[in-house]
């Protein structure tokens, strides 16, 4: 029973959206706290004595959620929580749990400043401001969590197989599913790093061209290649190789050219992917450690 729990907790995880994510996260949680407090009132809450109970919620919910930046920040700089790439459900939690713990304290030194003055340096009350935190704070993060959870059940099907492929690639144990946002908000695309073979702007939109099935896919999703390119910049072997191509350089088989600029063949097809002349010195660089 142990043994089972211990290998749940260390299987491979999505990274939450508030962790990964810490600005955007910060708000999120702050305006999602607000408007929890404002609409349901929990928890006894009530307001200060020089501010009405929606002001006194405000300062409570944006200043807490502020130690979400500096909580990531720092986990980010520890060894154990700093590749994305090896998160597990493990760390997922241990992360959520510290990161509320930060609210609890922002929120019990805040209240020295905003409440009543009383008795309040004392474990109990420290313990109460960090029961607040984890009862509205952890939310947020569970909503994030259980988004993520649909993929935990699809790469658990398909890394119990060692040799299992897609298409001729196969799924490492230590692959996580890369998430692709868009600027349309019901759009997204989910697929494993080894299924991506290269990605070209086309206006307004990106193709994604994916090996799945033994075919070459094609998938379009609305963005910018720039922003793709930042989505995607934790995975070495992905490459910019001109303003409007990102390439895996491990589905590279052949490379022509010089300086002057290269023509790329990618295993599978016979489309050449350029390489711009102002690339070619940092892609031969690149290109030398996947190859």
């Amino acid at each position: 029973m142990i043994n089972q729990i211990y290998k749940w907790l260390n299987r491979k995880y999505l990274q939450n959206y508030i962790i990964k994510n810490p600005y955007i996260g910060t708000l999120i949680i702050a305006i999602f706290c607000f408007g929890f407090l404002t609409i349901y009132k929990p928890l006894s809450t009530h307001e200060a004595r020089t501010f009405s109970y929606e002001v006194t919620m405000a300062i409570y919910c944006f200043i807490s959620a502020i130690p979400v930046i500096v909580s990531v920040k720092v986990l980010k700089s520890i060894k154990y929580f700093s590749k994305r790439e090896d998160w597990t459900i493990l760390k997922e939690l241990i992360s959520i749990t510290l990161i509320l713990i930060g609210m609890g304290v922002a929120i019990y030194f805040i209240a020295f400043f905003i409440e009543i003055p009383g008795q309040r340096w004392n474990i109990s009350t420290f313990l109460d401001s960090c029961k607040y935190a984890f009862l509205i704070g952890i939310i947020p993060f569970t909503f994030f969590a259980a988004i993520n959870y649909r993929y935990l059940l699809i790469t658990g099907f398909q890394l119990n197989e060692e040799n299992n492929a897609i298409g001729n690639s196969v799924i490492k144990p230590s692959e996580v599913i890369i998430q692709i946002s868009s600027k349309l908000k019901k759009e997204e695309l989910s697929f494993y790093p080894s299924q991506f073979m290269y990605a070209l702007s086309d206006g307004n939109y990106v193709d994604f061209y994916l090996k799945q099935n033994n075919q070459i896919k094609k998938e379009t999703i609305r963005n910018s290649i720039s922003s793709i390119e930042q989505q995607l910049s934790e995975i070495p072997y992905f490459f910019r190789t001109h303003r409007a191509f990102i390439v895996n350089l491990k589905m590279v088989s052949k490379k022509q050219g010089n300086t002057l600029g290269y023509r790329l063949k990618l295993v599978g097809t016979d489309f050449e992917i350029p390489v711009s002349r102002q690339k070619t010195r940092i892609f031969d660089k690149r290109f030398k450690q996947f190859h």
